[in-house]
């Protein structure tokens, strides 16, 4: 029998990728959201609140999965980093994971943040490992650095139980809140409109949520545990990113870098180090930048 996994936030940004790459590799799979979820005759669904008192324990009782993915948490695009749902998470993520220890699951994943990592004066140049010091400056870096903690002491009290702690860098792609970097852009182009943009000084990371989704099926099947940065690993400024995004709209006239300020205290380097992504979890899908991006324009 193929083992049983479960997917919660089935229907968020990355989530929605998630299940139908699972079920390629041969699970069975679960998936689960707060609303109603897709129709597809290969993935099981269930439309739960892991808020709700009894809701997690019931789910983890009724399906007993050997994998869970958990990518459901408080998401809302400019309030998330500072929202006090983030506590309400934690708790609730915690108590996933507790009763997925009990119950017997063999694997759990988290999915983490890049905003956990500490941002160092004058660290512009070297990619980030996964033995970066942790210093989360925001209350979703700060609980989602204090659920990979917990997750780690409960694989320490359970023989069987295993974690990976999915940490993800920028991501881009459908479904995204159209005020952020890459919608906005390509929207504004679109719609024959300035794009205007702040400097674009800053270098980060991006991947699509598609090659994302595709690396967290890698990790969930792999038996790598612990921390995993999920990114592409390759530097870009945002400036640059900003003009491939006007090239390929064909109208790099529109585009108006420094007409925003930048945001203070801005770090200036966010790029992961991605070995053990390449090496241990054995994920590596090059797709170019701007391929990607060309496949979005008409899902944005």
């Amino acid at each position: 029998m193929p083992e049983r996994v479960l997917v919660t936030g089935a229907t968020g940004f990355i989530g929605q990728h998630i299940p139908t790459l699972l079920r390629a590799r041969g699970l069975e799979v679960h998936a689960t959201a707060r609303g109603a979820l897709p129709e597809d005759a290969a993935i099981i669904t269930h439309e739960v609140d892991l808020l709700r008192v009894g809701e997690a324990q019931r789910l983890v009782k009724d399906i007993c999965p050997a994998i869970i993915i958990h990518g459901a948490w408080y998401v809302a695009h400019g309030r998330f980093w500072t929202a006090p749902e983030n506590a309400d998470w934690l708790e609730a993520s915690t108590a996933l994971a507790a009763y997925a220890a009990e119950a017997g699951a063999r694997r759990f994943i988290g999915l983490g943040t890049c905003a956990e990592y500490a941002t160092e004066a004058g660290d512009d140049t070297l990619p980030w490992p996964e033995t970066r010091r942790i210093a989360p400056a925001t209350p979703y870096g700060e609980a989602k650095a204090a659920l990979a903690q917990r997750l780690a002491g409960m694989a320490g009290a359970h023989a069987r139980f295993g974690f990976a702690w999915a940490r993800l860098f920028h991501l881009f792609g459908p479904g995204e809140n159209p005020a952020r970097l890459v919608p906005s852009i390509m929207i504004a182009l679109r719609e024959g409109r300035e794009a205007r943009c702040a400097s674009g000084r800053p270098v980060r990371d991006f991947m699509s949520t598609q090659r994302c989704a595709a690396a967290l099926a890698a990790l969930a099947t792999s038996d790598v545990e612990g921390p995993v940065n999920i990114a592409s690993g390759a530097p870009i400024s945002i400036a640059a990113m900003a003009r491939l995004l006007a090239e390929i709209a064909g109208r790099p006239y529109l585009l108006r870098l420094g007409a925003l300020a930048d945001r203070p205290n801005e770090p200036a380097y966010m790029v992961a180090h991605t070995g053990r992504l390449r090496r241990e979890v054995g994920f590596s899908a090059p797709v170019s930048l701007a391929t990607e991006l060309r496949g979005l324009q008409t899902r944005i």
